[in-house]
């Protein structure tokens, strides 16, 4: 883990600005407002254009100016775009402090003694396509997924430290993809760095609070940037109808579900996740929060194994649940797996109902933007002998503004007799 003083991370004193024209059949879907543009939708562009280039997008006759974003000349998403308007200033310092402070108004409802952790900005849909920004406690966690933001990433802390004043650090986190990338790691030598001007203060796994229960987020080496905060609403949902059931959370990661439950009051919890250091997450988040009387009276069971095998064998067993949660990984990362990943939910759906007591309860969950709810939906539905109670889908903080940003899908199900 690389420890450096804030200001060595890398800001754009005078970036480069090209010109861009793009093809006719780009022009609608800029002028709506989407925030990509993609590879074949570019006419003409500099053939020296370096990652985090300004890119001036023009008409196909190069006469009218129609957006500006960041070039990022080894993706097929070729630039991602953060000026839609005229009236937004230019693509720089100045319009990432807009951003973020629009970014923060939007989540002040959230933020409080009881929740300190939560999404500051959610990609293309807060103004930053190509990196998602979270607050652990006095920790910010900018994850890069496109090389365009490298050089700007002092200039995009800067604007979450002057939204959010209660920041002390900075870790920077690179995608898988960019691990690899020479222009990325001229300024990030490693996937994760830490920039902090009160280093000695600064410990990993970082502690937080969400909704009155404490929990731990890997932020160095952790799924994501170090906890799954898109499910929060989920988690407090199934809280509240877990007292007295045995409870089954399936891809239980660091056990987040369980611990809800555990609070609301479920008599057993049994979290299975095929990584045997998720499953000691879990212990660990359980004996973190035992001065709760719910949590320190469940009992919980932590199973390391394959999803698959490890339900087929409670069916076997005949073991059965209150309350069953599975909330898988994406299955779908392209479209290819898109099929795949309908078979694997279906078969998911029908391993959950054999281990369903009849009035039970089915929490099902997606991460895959590959598949859509229209598809995802009537899968779970199809497979599983019960009755639909609710769908729910993104938080406050992780907004869904255009189709391809939006992923995450849940459905509550009650087991029919």
């Amino acid at each position: 883990m690389l420890i450096r003083p804030p200001d060595t991370l890398p800001r754009q004193a005078a970036p480069r600005r090209i010109a861009v024209r793009v093809k006719r059949k780009a022009v609608p879907a800029i002028r709506s407002g989407h925030p990509w543009l993609f590879e074949d939708s570019v006419k003409k562009a500099p053939p020296d254009a370096a990652p985090g280039d300004v890119a001036v997008l023009y008409d196909p006759d190069g006469k009218k100016i129609l957006a500006a974003g960041l070039w990022d000349p080894h993706s097929p998403l070729r630039v991602r775009i953060l000026q839609k308007t005229p009236a937004q200033p230019p693509v720089g310092p100045p319009l990432f402090a807009e951003l973020a402070k629009k970014a923060a108004a939007i989540r002040c409802g959230i933020a409080s003694d009881r929740t300190t952790a939560y999404r500051l900005a959610n990609g293309e849909s807060d103004g930053f396509p190509g990196l998602a920004a979270d607050r652990y406690g006095d920790t910010l966690v900018v994850k890069l997924y496109s090389e365009a933001f490298a050089p700007w990433a002092g200039d995009v802390a800067d604007a979450f430290f002057a939204a959010d004043p209660g920041l002390v650090h900075c870790v920077i986190r690179l995608s898988r993809a960019l691990e690899d990338s020479p222009s990325v790691r001229r300024f990030f030598p490693e996937p994760a760095a830490v920039f902090t001007a009160e280093s000695e203060s600064f410990s990993n796994p970082v502690r937080f609070r969400e909704n009155g229960l404490l929990f731990e987020a890997d932020v160095i080496r952790g799924q994501k940037t170090g906890f799954f905060l898109d499910q929060r609403d989920n988690r407090a949902r199934v809280g509240t109808m877990s007292a007295g059931r045995d409870v089954l959370n399936v891809f239980s990661f660091s056990g987040g579900f369980s611990l809800y439950a555990a609070r609301g009051g479920a008599s057993n919890v049994c979290s299975v996740d095929a990584d045997k250091h998720a499953i000691a997450a879990c212990d660990r988040h359980f004996e973190l929060n035992a001065d709760h009387p719910n949590i320190r009276k469940c009992k919980h069971e932590g199973v390391a194994g394959d999803a698959f095998e490890v339900m087929q064998a409670m069916a076997r067993e005949k073991r059965r649940f209150g309350l069953v949660v599975v909330d898988p990984p994406s299955f779908a990362k392209s479209a290819a797996e898109h099929d795949r990943a309908l078979h694997s939910y279906a078969r998911l759906a029908s391993l959950a109902d054999s281990l369903l007591e009849p009035g039970g309860t089915l929490v099902f969950a997606s991460c895959s933007s590959r598949v859509s709810a229209d598809d995802f939906f009537p899968v779970i539905l199809e497979h599983a002998h019960i009755r639909e109670l609710a769908r729910t889908g993104h938080a406050a903080d992780h907004p869904a503004l255009f189709p391809e940003s939006s992923y995450l899908k849940c459905l509550y199900a009650e087991k029919l007799p």
